[in-house]
């Protein structure tokens, strides 16, 4: 999947004329999954998902949008400048709402298991997510706006340190979760041998088939934007016209397609559907949160 040879290609801000039919496509996919999202939303209620997911999309299909312009105008500096923030902050938000959702399974599982309440997954990652996307969109606005190779620089890595910003907090956030599957999973199996031996063991919330898949889902979507990250961080560590940001298939792949796939998958595993309240134990989970 090459860029077609353009006599404009060694001035190109990408070092390379974007495909435009690989920018169609990704404005379709973004543009259905968004769609789709708001539906659901709306649907379920969730209405925490139009400043996350929602926001992930309209941001990307803004990007891609500018990469568009690209294939019409590759040395329009507009139409890069709207490309390259648009795509580098567009999944920041969408790792926020990993965030509140980890926060409901939490307290639906049982928030002891947990090092954090799940309030406060939602309060300091999500705070830390919104200072990576303050940071990211700044050196945006930095390098968009350079009229120098020194000042582009300086707005490149002002954007690596937003994006390193959201890798360590990906990491973080990763490891936590981790250690409360962990956690929850052991207790299942001490109490089960209680149950088994004769001793009195304390009810809990259930593991269920609809959470396993939501908790699937979160690690496959993580997983995705960790990839991502580490691809960006390479990306922007290497320089404007280093070999990994001339190379127009590592974007699509290691960018665009990953994003793609992790909206796609909340789409599929959806929490207004796999997290629906459960009268039985919402008030006592409500309570410990």
């Amino acid at each position: 999947m090459g860029s077609q040879a353009h006599n404009s290609d060694l001035t190109s801000p990408y070092g390379y004329t974007p495909t435009r039919s690989v920018a169609f496509v990704f404005l379709a996919l973004f543009g259905i999954s968004t769609a789709i999202h708001i539906g659901q939303a709306i649907k379920y209620r969730m209405w925490f998902l139009f400043l996350t997911v929602i926001l992930c999309g309209a941001i990307e299909l803004l990007g891609w949008s500018g990469r568009l312009w690209s294939t019409y105008n590759v040395l329009s500096q507009p139409a890069f400048s709207i490309e390259i923030t648009g795509t580098i902050i567009a999944p920041t938000p969408l790792l926020a709402a990993n965030f509140v959702i980890l926060g409901r399974i939490i307290r639906r599982l049982g928030p002891e298991y947990s090092r954090l309440r799940p309030r406060l997954y939602t309060i300091i990652f999500t705070s830390s997510d919104v200072i990576s996307l303050v940071v990211q969109a700044l050196g945006g606005g930095v390098a968009s706006g350079a009229n120098s190779d020194s000042v582009a620089t300086t707005g490149a890595n002002i954007i690596l340190a937003g994006i390193i910003i959201q890798l360590v907090i990906i990491v973080i956030y990763g490891i936590l979760a981790t250690e409360f599957y962990v956690r929850y999973t052991s207790a299942e199996s001490r109490l089960t041998k209680e149950s088994i031996d004769g001793a009195q063991s304390t009810p809990r919330a259930p593991l269920t088939r609809d959470i396993v898949i939501m908790c699937l889902a979160l690690a496959l979507s993580t997983s995705l934007l960790l990839i991502r990250a580490i691809y960006r961080v390479a990306e922007l560590a290497d320089g404007w016209l280093g070999p990994v940001m001339t190379n127009q298939v590592a974007f699509i792949v290691l960018d665009g397609v990953m994003v793609v796939i992790a909206m796609y998958t909340i789409n599929l595993a959806h929490p207004g559907r796999l997290l629906k309240p459960e009268p039985a134990d919402s008030d006592v989970r409500e309570n410990t949160s």
